[in-house]
């Protein structure tokens, strides 16, 4: 099975590099004069997949808002992700999933099995369990060509104080997490399968990017407060590597078809003048 890793770099180089949010919260359902309901949850999904599913890389639900509905909301989120699929978008759950044992590996059942209803190409995890806690779901996302994008350097203020905190060898524990990354991925081309999330609004991180070898997403963008020309400055030579990701800046001009896939548009147009891409 051809992995993660290859078929993220061949959608970025089709469709364009940008990953695009599902993100329902209630002020946005509102915004789109939806009811904050399984049935404005389900609306504002299709409109999302029916505008972005055919032309977006990579579609990213924010699993929280689909739970808080229960097992309709679920329900939905599984429509959701069959649609993206269908439509050839690559399905990143935004779950941040993290435990031992058993219990991470029912996670990694849940979306890395292709025989769940909630498989996805990829799916987000914390590591602040040790990355190596995750390790189940590592290995199945390698036997089925998922992939997972593991926690570093996160966009939130509160995040800084634990991720650039430093051990004894002096390495922070956000390089820690890069360096354990690096390798899992060692040797795979044209990337590896296992991303680490990096938030677009951090500045400098004085971590070692490049050496990751894999998919770098980047949240933050638009809305949070980063652009586009914030990602040289926070990946340096690494920015070849960046999935930039965008949920209410695109999110935002919605409900309209057209002007949501302009949204997506434009914010393609701006990342690939950032990464060099054609």
């Amino acid at each position: 099975m051809e992995s993660f890793g290859a078929r993220l770099h061949r959608a970025m180089h089709e469709r364009g590099p940008l990953c695009v949010g599902i993100d329902p919260h209630p002020a946005l359902l509102a915004q789109w004069g939806l009811g904050d309901d399984v049935a404005g949850l389900d609306r504002f999904a299709r409109t999302v997949v029916d505008a972005l599913g055919d032309r977006v890389a990579v579609v990213k639900p924010q699993s929280a808002f689909f739970e808080r509905f229960g097992s309709q909301g679920m329900a939905v989120l599984e429509s959701t992700i069959r649609q993206l699929r269908n439509l050839g978008s690559l399905v990143l759950l935004d779950a941040k999933r993290g435990d031992i044992g058993s219990t991470v590996r029912a996670y990694a059942s849940a979306y890395l099995d292709p025989s769940s209803p909630m498989y996805v190409d990829a799916v987000t995890a914390s590591p602040f369990l040790g990355v190596g806690s995750l390790a189940p779901m590592f290995e199945l996302a390698a036997e089925h060509g998922g992939g997972v994008f593991v926690l570093a350097l996160t966009s939130n203020p509160e995040g800084a104080s634990v991720q650039r905190a430093r051990s004894a060898d002096g390495r922070t524990v956000a390089q820690t997490v890069l360096d354990e990354i690096s390798q899992l991925n060692a040797g795979a081309e044209p990337i590896g399968s296992i991303g680490a999330v990096i938030g677009a609004t951090v500045g400098k991180t004085d971590c070692d990017l490049s050496a990751v070898n894999g998919p770098l997403l980047a949240p933050g963008l638009g809305a949070q407060g980063a652009t586009a020309a914030d990602l040289r400055v926070v990946f340096g030579p690494a920015v070849p590597a960046v999935l930039p990701a965008y949920s209410r800046e695109v999110l935002g001009a919605g409900p309209d078809p057209a002007a949501l896939r302009a949204a997506a548009d434009r914010a393609v147009a701006e990342c690939r003048a950032v990464l060099a891409m054609s």
